[in-house]
């Protein structure tokens, strides 16, 4: 058989046909040399698949990092033997969740594993390809796939999926979309990628703040705020009201949470730093501004969209 270009391989990937990469790597040098980060190790067997569970450590790991919990209902995307959501649910008291899989052999493993769990009333496993799946239930999303496949659902994810919601992925990230967590583990028994290692990566959903703004200013006047944004990173420009425009140092979205840091002309050639946490709903934003003046205070403090939500927050999705 001739092997496979990388293009037409991500191809095949990408379509499905090897949605449960995320635990085991195809058998062939086309693959491994077009797919596998430099140093990764595939892991060969009988037959054309190898099955290679994520370590119990790195599941527990991922769900604390993830915070599950009660209100939690859980997707993972290529799902194996089921032990993400088993976990889940059994330890660490998710009220649900679902598991896709194209492998029919461990989907029936996962469901055996689940009514030995008794958790069987709690999880579904379903044979279906990420791509094309509905995402939107999941408040916490686990991943094991590669990196280009990461890449290629990120997109999904931020559309998809409610701000706040989690995301938590096994040894790969998701380039420029920058994690609020990451660690590395020793695990001695893994023996694919690096072996002996694993790292664990959190993002949290943001919510889409861009657009024009009517920002209040704790003065009582207003002014027009224009933000750009990309993924949790916002470019805040401030029309000046009265004086120079405010310099913005710092600009964040996590979930639903704004955090704008930004020096303002106080007149004399003074300048001040206000601080301005909130929290959006629908096209508003509401919460308090801590000015550091002579002596420190705090302001209710509101803003308004008047127009120009950006379609998408992701750089990725128009490439």
């Amino acid at each position: 058989m001739k092997p496979e270009s990388g293009a037409r391989t991500l191809g095949r990937l990408a379509e499905g046909y090897s949605l449960f990469e995320r635990r085991r790597t195809m058998l062939g040098t086309a693959l491994a040399g077009a797919l596998l980060p430099a140093g990764a190790l595939a892991q060969f067997g009988a037959g054309d698949v190898v099955y290679v569970p994520t370590p119990q450590v790195v599941v527990n790991r991922m769900l604390s990092m993830a915070r599950v919990g009660p209100s939690d209902f859980v997707m993972d995307l290529g799902s194996g033997d089921g032990r993400q959501l088993i976990t889940a649910v059994a330890k660490f008291g998710a009220r649900g969740g679902v598991g896709l899989d194209l492998d029919e052999e461990l989907l029936r493993t996962a469901v055996a594993n689940a009514r030995r769990e008794g958790v069987a009333d709690r999880v579904r496993f379903v044979h279906g390809n990420l791509f094309e799946a509905d995402l939107s239930p999941a408040s916490v999303v686990t991943l094991y796939l590669l990196p280009e496949l990461n890449l290629k659902l990120r997109p999904k994810l931020l559309a998809e999926l409610r701000p706040g919601s989690r995301v938590v992925s096994h040894d790969y990230n998701m380039a420029n979309w920058q994690p609020e967590e990451s660690v590395t583990l020793q695990v001695p028994e893994k023996q694919v990628g690096t072996p002996g290692v694993s790292y664990v990566y959190l993002w949290i959903v943001p919510a889409n703040v861009s657009g024009r703004w009517q920002w209040a200013l704790p003065d009582g006047r207003s002014t027009e705020a224009s933000i750009r944004q990309s993924l949790q990173v916002l470019d805040i420009q401030l029309a000046p009201a009265g004086g120079r425009a405010p310099e913005v140092t710092l600009a964040t979205v996590r979930g639903e949470e704004i955090r704008v840091s930004m020096q303002v002309d106080a007149g004399a050639g003074r300048r001040i730093r206000h601080e301005y946490t909130g929290r959006l709903r629908g096209d508003t934003l509401e919460g308090s501004v801590r000015i550091h003046d002579r002596t420190e205070r705090v302001a209710p403090w509101k803003a308004v969209r008047t127009g120009g939500r950006a379609a998408t927050i992701d750089p990725q999705a128009s490439l």
